[in-house]
């Protein structure tokens, strides 16, 4: 692998050189003692585990700094891990610009490190999860619980969604995840989603272990259709394609994520007009890989064209 490049190490270098002597050999003993815990932590349904078991390595008295040179430190070793997972180059081929970004974003850094953006890094260096396009990144190990897909039947929402998960046989296997990486908003479109689900697709064919790839947020709930009809891609061609949602319920964090970027829905979520709620959607593997191809061969066609 030789997407990390002489830049990049320069960079992460000159992050760890930050340190005094005593807080880098710190960082260097912790980079080994959280590997497993933070590995074993990556199934769980908190994405933030792993960062956890760092943070604890690290101790309760470790700095930002400290906690940046630790990504710094992992990612130097990033080729073999990549290397080891036999990720498909729609995954590889990402791996040079994440980085770009995150040696930017790590030299750039003072002070306070952003939780969200800690467990994220972290996941990203250990490769637990992994590109999907320039603005998503996909965990690799992630599960869907049979009893919030049973809630969201009994709550009225569909039995369609458990015949799809059944079928899938979506409790004893494991799920690939999206997420939004908020510092980099490039890809959080309709091409940049189409490539996210690509990706997952790609990633699918080389892993039969894999159910499917999925995701949950605000942003898939069907009361966008009125509210932000421009966001309706995000719903809509996933199901046209053969996923399946899972009512999740509202939530103040859900309330805050949709309000943050959009006035409008601020202010129709300040006045109680709208309450946003979030839903689960799932993309089955039998019908990912098969909309994937056709996707890709219409891309060809464009191309050709």
């Amino acid at each position: 692998m030789d997407f990390l490049t002489h830049a990049h190490i320069e960079a992460f270098q000159a992050i760890r050189n930050r340190l005094n002597d005593v807080d880098r050999d710190r960082v260097d003993a912790a980079s080994v003692e959280a590997l497993d815990p933070a590995r074993a932590a990556a199934h769980h349904w908190n994405f933030e585990l792993p960062a956890h078991a760092a943070d604890a390595a690290l101790g309760s008295d470790a700095t930002d700094d400290m906690r940046r040179a630790l990504i710094a430190t992992w990612a130097l070793e990033m080729p073999e891990r990549v290397a080891a997972e036999n990720l498909p180059v729609e995954v590889t081929e990402l791996y040079p610009w994440w980085l770009d970004r995150l040696s930017e974003f790590l030299i750039a850094s003072e002070g306070g490190y952003d939780r969200d953006h800690w467990a994220k890094d972290v996941r990203l260096v250990l490769v637990l999860s992994v590109p999907g396009a320039r603005s998503q990144i996909l965990d690799l190990s992630s599960r869907v619980g049979p009893r919030e897909v049973l809630r969201s039947a009994l709550d009225g929402h569909g039995w369609g969604a458990v015949l799809a998960y059944l079928k899938a046989q979506g409790w004893r296997r494991i799920w690939l995840q999206n997420h939004t990486e908020s510092r980099h908003t490039q890809d959080f479109n309709e091409a940049g989603w189409d490539r996210t689900w690509m990706t997952s697709a790609a990633i699918c064919r080389t892993r039969p272990e894999l159910a499917g790839t999925m995701g949950a947020s605000w942003f898939y709930d069907p009361q966008l259709e009125t509210i932000s009809p421009r966001l309706n891609y995000l719903r809509l061609n996933p199901l046209k394609g053969g996923a399946f949602m899972i009512h999740q319920g509202p939530g103040e964090i859900h309330s805050q994520r949709s309000g943050a970027t959009s006035p409008t829905r601020r202010g129709l979520i300040e006045s109680g007009a709208y309450t946003p709620h979030s839903w689960l959607l799932a993309w089955p593997r039998s019908t990912l890989i098969p909309w994937a191809g056709q996707q890709a061969a219409e891309l060809n066609r464009q191309a050709a064209a």
